[in-house]
């Protein structure tokens, strides 16, 4: 699951962001333990840490006092939000750009996307 092209700890955030877009970690529901993940992944449980930091942070976690982090409300929409903002930034302004200097429409861009979508 983690490899070596990012840090570990952002690969630690970016792995529980997916459970909870993906709804395995519903909102209001305790996440695996740092000392669970840690074990887990046989990493130091500072590394862990600091990737579910880095969620509380976003406001995607929050902390309940002896009792572990939670995902707090509004956590699957909010990234939902955020990741569609770097889709668009990402792939949709680089794509609309090059089609622009290939000479395409919308109509264009509509029609080889459906037949990608068709084709996969």
């Amino acid at each position: 699951m983690l490899d070596d092209g990012k840090p570990i700890f952002i690969q630690i955030a970016e792995s529980i962001a997916d459970g909870v877009l993906a709804g395995s970690y519903p909102e209001g529901t305790q996440v695996p333990s740092t000392n669970e993940l840690a074990a887990f992944h046989r990493i130091n449980p500072a590394t862990v840490g600091k990737g579910l930091g880095l969620l509380v942070d976003r406001g995607i976690l929050h902390k309940r006092r002896g009792l572990g982090m939670f995902v707090s409300e509004g956590a699957r929409q909010r990234l939902r939000d955020e990741r569609t903002t770097a889709f668009r930034a990402g792939f949709v302004a680089p794509l609309l750009v090059e089609a622009r200097s290939l000479g395409l429409d919308l109509t264009d861009i509509h029609r080889i996307i459906d037949q990608e979508g068709a084709s996969s």
